[in-house]
């Protein structure tokens, strides 16, 4: 077995055989081949299942201790000279400390060529030298040590299934060795009329077709062949850590600019008592620790969190957690005495010069250094969700932190937009804000977290509420010694089950409280009983449907997608429900049987498109088990099939429908690949784009039309498939208009999303095709799912927002929930609550492992009451409450003007902000611009959403309508930087202060930062942008790019590895960012002069942009705006 060192496993991105010459895609994504220390177990890597249920008393399991270094939220730092252990869960035996492979987001697949065998590379399966040795983490979903085990949704197979993995990019050693020849020539294939007919089969090689259907495009061979798909970045989390030294290390570290930290103060008198709770809020900044799991070589081994936009109060900011006011005061005259630039010592209220009269309509007047922006954050937070009986305020979501559930669930899995509810709907009506939860059901834990626990009540079912239905949970309370229970949600009193009862001590609490995970966690998964189930759990079932016309095949998407599939097989969960099929289109449909009885694959045509169907009942969906080696076989000849193919038409619809009927019986996932805009059959569309390019110039009011879908035919269609549990994910690798408006509404409406790649390019987009594709089906996910969110009375739940299929009010359909979708859930008052009550939220989502267990998540939430204003900004939550806008505002872009739609956006933030200016705030000058410190950010982020790709007036109305669809069900982790992204200076990595960081503090997004000689790096989540000045030192252009010259840099941007330090700098942070982000960042390059350039300073949105006001004028906009209310 291949090895970097003699002591310790290989590094995870090292190729499989180093002196091999790489494969045709090697050379373009060699850059990932990193050397990094040896790797620990990774999060999902579970242990082996148990064989029993687990009982209904569970022992709970002791809290994962996180590494030293790591603050407690609240608390003061760690002593630095304390070496942590590796992220590991205490207390568990000794004999559990067992070390496998991870299922999800483990290391890429080595760039060696496909037609040779690899030799077996060892997938984080030892641990590091030097560190404690790992204790086994129980797998996603399942139950810690405490618990007993059930088969794990996410992790691991059932017992009895191979657990090794073949090296990721190919197929298993053995299966290479004894891979077929490639094909000699075309499939037999069967045209398919209308009617049932006898099917002519023939071997799909060796001699002519027996029956060639019109429709089949001359055979050729061509050149390509399936090539090796490039390394893949995992998820936060998904890479194994080491740990040598110190704490964990923050996504960011540096001190920040002086100029430009806003300090401050203490608050404005509010009307009422405080009702910050004692350590509800984090402590100060302390110094981080150095990074556990990076060498002194600096490898580029991943934080979990993404950066920290720290986007809500800086934690520890005043004492005991009060959030005081921003204020941004007139004419100097005017200034309090402590305002900045005099003298503000830290517990003064931060002041910026502003003028009320004539002068407000003078920037200079604002300092452009002293004005809210995000500051990054730089440790890493122990987060107990309930202190002292009371919800504890959750940290920013961008800011890393491990979670010890206390009651209270994750904030990762569900957060509300006010950490207290108001007791009326008047005063959330007065105070601006929503009410609204993101809810992220499958959201990635901390590595250092403890997994949810599992309980398994037997034929009995879990405990219910017999009125409203809710979940036993921890706010349940219990009475008359035990023998009954009051519902949290409704206050019905409900009889306690016999099997359940138990005495209560002397505090009120069951004595079995905290053995029990039902009772002592805000998550927790209970196994679903016979009542449940419908039918039978479906199996997991993925279906691939490329697109091989003329423009496919001849851009090279058609073979992009089918070196993805080949390489991406080895991620599909092991065993024998895991099952597969394969299509392709043109103007015809092409069905493949891929009997193992046959020596080859046997193509059958469907030429119908307009009343479509399947040519066989059986053998189009096999288990892969069973058919591995062919589909291999088949994936490897399709480009040299249709390599000559002069169709262009494209029946996309129709073979979306007849895949369906394929997969009908079984429901799963439909993953198509397609290039073209759809014009023959079904759902057959036209090209609007260049109607609605003349709308838009002409300023057409209604071009907001032209965002909508052209008719209901594929939402009809859309309907259907999440009634049979099919989930759509659509691949668009193409070079022209395919109309997004029209065809997203297929995986919004099952479940799925849009992957977007434009203009696709053979050279650099294969890369990220390939490792979306892997993420899609190997991270953690369940099928035929079904949630519900329930509220306590005087709340109701208004709507849900998300991708999803709605068929009743209070349910949604969800025939594939994964870790990346978000579904945002609204709430009205239709009574009063209860001041210094609690408010209760719970969310259960039915859903299937992709294992075939039926599991019901159960999360909840209860937060206080208040009937005081001032504590609905004191606790607000920015993050949440911004990604509610930016939701409503995709909601808003098919059916209203944008320009329209820009203003809502303002008004919101407008309308906020006046609200506490009138009622909470007590300065009386109206030269004042007062923003609350919880929300002080909200004017920057609404400036940046009127400037995002979704709402601007230029681009393309595909871009406008992918933007839409991702931000459907977008978390709120991604959805700050996909409308603020982050910038920083790649040609001075090697020259920071901060190295002990991976990636620098970001800089400002404005033009000043931007420099003729400087190389920089802006990333949204979803592309990476890099910007070249005309005047850089040709040194640091030969060290990042290959070249000594500016015009030498292509184009088409392939990041590769060189031997300088600069260029590994760069790469190790691109790659951070990519694990990060859960994506593998489509990198472009921007060069000054030319639309890339001005592209890219579109995105600095602190600057003053054609119809877009700069970061200073917004917010003397919003000023008179709030001036204006109040008089």
């Amino acid at each position: 077995m291949a090895s970097s060192s003699p002591s310790r496993p290989p590094p995870p991105f090292a190729p499989q055989n180093p002196t091999q010459a790489p494969g045709p895609l090697a050379g373009p994504f060699s850059n990932m081949q990193l050397s990094r220390p040896g790797a620990a177990a990774p999060p999902f890597a579970g242990g082996p299942p148990g064989s029993g249920p687990a009982p209904a008393s569970a022992i709970r399991a002791p809290q994962g201790a996180p590494p030293p270094g790591a603050r407690p939220f609240p608390g003061s730092p760690p002593p630095p000279s304390q070496p942590p252990p590796p992220f590991a869960q205490p207390g568990a035996p000794l004999q559990q400390q067992q070390q496998s492979p991870p299922p999800f987001g483990g290391p890429p697949p080595a760039l060696a060529s496909h037609t040779q065998p690899q030799p077996q590379q060892p997938a984080f399966s030892g641990p590091p030298s030097g560190p404690p040795p790992q204790v086994q983490r129980a797998p996603f979903g399942g139950p810690p040590p405490g618990v007993s085990q059930q088969s794990p949704p996410f992790g691991r197979p059932p017992s009895g299934v191979s657990q090794q993995p073949p090296p990721f990019g190919g197929p298993p050693a053995s299966a290479a060795a004894s891979r077929p020849a490639p094909f000699s020539g075309p499939p037999a294939v069967v045209s398919q009329p209308p009617q049932p007919a006898a099917v002519l089969q023939r071997s799909l090689f060796g001699g002519p077709p027996a029956v060639v259907s019109a429709q089949l495009p001359p055979i050729g061979r061509g050149s390509f062949t399936a090539a090796q798909a490039p390394l893949f970045v995992g998820p936060p989390g998904s890479v194994p850590q080491t740990a040598p030294t110190g704490g964990l290390r923050p996504p960011f570290v540096g001190p920040s600019a002086p100029s430009q930290q806003v300090q401050f103060g203490a608050p404005p008198p509010f009307s009422g008592p405080s009702a910050v709770r004692p350590g509800s809020q984090p402590p100060p900044f302390g110094a981080s620790q150095a990074p556990p799991f990076m060498g002194p070589t600096g490898g580029n081994a991943p934080t979990f969190a993404p950066p920290a936009w720290q986007g809500q109060a800086r934690p520890g900011a005043v004492p005991g957690g009060m959030q005081p006011s921003m204020r941004m005061p007139g004419m100097p005259g005017a200034m309090p005495p402590n305002a900045l630039g005099q003298g503000m010592s830290p517990a003064s209220t931060p002041t910026m010069p502003y003028s009320p009269h004539a002068q407000v309509s003078t920037p200079s007047k604002i300092d452009p250094h002293q004005i809210p922006r995000p500051i990054p954050e730089t440790s890493v937070i122990i987060f107990e969700t309930r202190q002292g009986g009371q919800a504890a305020i959750p940290p920013a979501a961008s800011s890393e932190f491990i979670v010890k559930d206390t009651g209270n669930c994750n904030p990762r899995l569900m957060r509300c937009t006010m950490n207290q509810i108001p007791c009326t709907g008047d005063l959330l009506t007065t105070s601006g804000m929503p009410l609204a939860l993101l809810v992220q059901p499958f959201a990635l834990p901390h590595p250092s977290e403890e997994p949810i626990q599992l309980v398994d009540f037997g034929e009995m079912g879990p405990i219910r509420c017999s009125r409203c239905k809710a979940y036993i949970n921890p706010f349940m309370r219990f009475i008359d010694q035990g023998k009954h229970f009051i519902c949290n949600l409704c206050g019905f009193s409900n009889d306690t089950p016999r099997e359940y009862f138990c005495n209560l001590g002397p505090d009120g609490r069951r004595r079995d409280a905290d053995e029990r995970p039902e009772l002592c966690r805000g998550s927790v998964e209970f196994v679903a009983t016979k009542e449940f189930l419908v039918r039978d759990p479906m199996p997991a079932v993925y279906f691939f449907l490329i697109d091989v016309s003329m423009n496919a095949v001849h851009t090279g998407a058609t073979a992009a997608a089918c070196s993805a599939i080949s390489q991406a097989l080895s991620d599909l969960p092991e065993g024998p429900r895991t099952m597969v099929g394969i299509a392709t289109f043109d103007s015809a449909i092409h069905f493949y049987s891929l009997k193992r009885a046959q020596q080859q694959p046997l193509m059958l045509i469907v030429p119908d498109v307009q009343d479509v169907y399947t040519p066989l009942q059986t053998d189009l969906i096999l288990p892969i088990s069973e058919c591995r080696e062919n589909l291999e076989q088949l994936l490897e000849s399709i480009p040299i099939m249709f390599e000559n193919n002069r169709v262009a038409d494209s029946a996309f619809g129709a073979a979306m429908k007849a895949s369906f009927l394929a997969m009908k019986s079984t429901g799963g996932k439909l993953l198509v690949f397609q290039s073209v805009l759809p014009s023959l059959g079904i759902g057959s569309l036209s090209a609007r784009e260049a109607e609605g390019r003349s709308n838009i110039s002409t300023g057409d009011k209604e071009a907001h039309k032209l965002l909508q879908p052209v008719d209901k035919t594929l939402k009809t269609m859309a309907l259907e498939f999440a009634e049979y549990q099919v989930c759509v994910d659509m691949f668009l690798s193409t070079q022209s208009y395919v109309d997004i408006a029209s065809i997203s509404v297929v995986p919004n409406t099952t479940g799925g999303r849009v992957y977007y790649y434009y203009p696709f390019s053979a050279l650099s987009d294969p890369a990220k095709l390939y490792n979306d594709l892997r993420w899609n089906i190997s991270r953690p996910q369940g099928f035929e799912a079904v949630m519900r969110v329930r509220c306590s009375q005087g709340l109701q739940v208004q709507d849900y927002f998300g991708n999803f299929c709605k068929r009743v009010p209070t349910d949604i359909d969800l025939p594939a929930v994964d870790s990346d979708k978000a579904i945002m859930v609204t709430f009205k008052h239709d009574d009063k609550l209860q001041e210094n009550s609690e408010c209760a939220f719970q969310c259960a989502l039915l859903y299937t492992t992709v294992f075939g267990q039926r599991r019901i998540r159960v999360i909840n939430l209860s937060l206080s009451c208040t009937n005081m204003l001032s504590n609905l900004f004191r606790y607000a939550d920015l993050e949440t409450q911004f990604t509610y806008v930016v939701k409503q505002a995709a909601k808003g872009i098919p059916s209203l003007p944008l320009s329209q739609v820009r203003d809502q956006v303002t008004s919101t933030c407008i309308n906020i902000l006046q609200s506490y200016r009138k009622y909470c705030a007590s300065v009386s000058s109206s030269g004042q611009l007062i923003l609350p410190e919880a929300l002080k950010l909200l004017p920057l982020y609404t400036l940046a959403l009127t400037k995002s790709v979704g709402l601007r007036n230029d681009g393309r109305l595909d871009d406008r309508s992918y933007w839409a669809s991702i931000v459907s069900s977008i978390s709120v982790l991604l959805a700050i930087p996909l409308v603020f992204p982050r910038m920083i200076a790649l040609h001075d990595l090697t020259s920071r202060e901060d190295d002990d960081s991976l990636i620098p503090s970001p800089l400002t997004l404005n033009s000043e930062n931007i420099h003729d000689d400087g190389v920089y790096l802006l990333e949204n989540g979803e592309d990476g942008f890099i910007y070249v000045g005309n005047s850089v030192n040709p040194v640091t252009l030969e060290r990042i790019f290959g070249v000594s010259s500016l015009a030498g840099v292509p184009n088409q941007l392939v990041l590769e590895p060189f031997d300088n330090e600069l260029s590994r700098k760069v790469n190790e942070v691109v790659n951070e960012i990519r694990r990060q982000r859960c994506s593998y960042l489509r990198l472009r390059l921007c060069k000054k002069g030319d639309p890339s350039g001005d592209f890219f300073r579109s995105l600095l949105v602190e600057d003053k942009a054609p119809g877009g006001l700069s970061y200073v004028e917004f917010l003397v906009h919003v000023h008179r705006q709030i001036q204006s209310k109040m008089t």
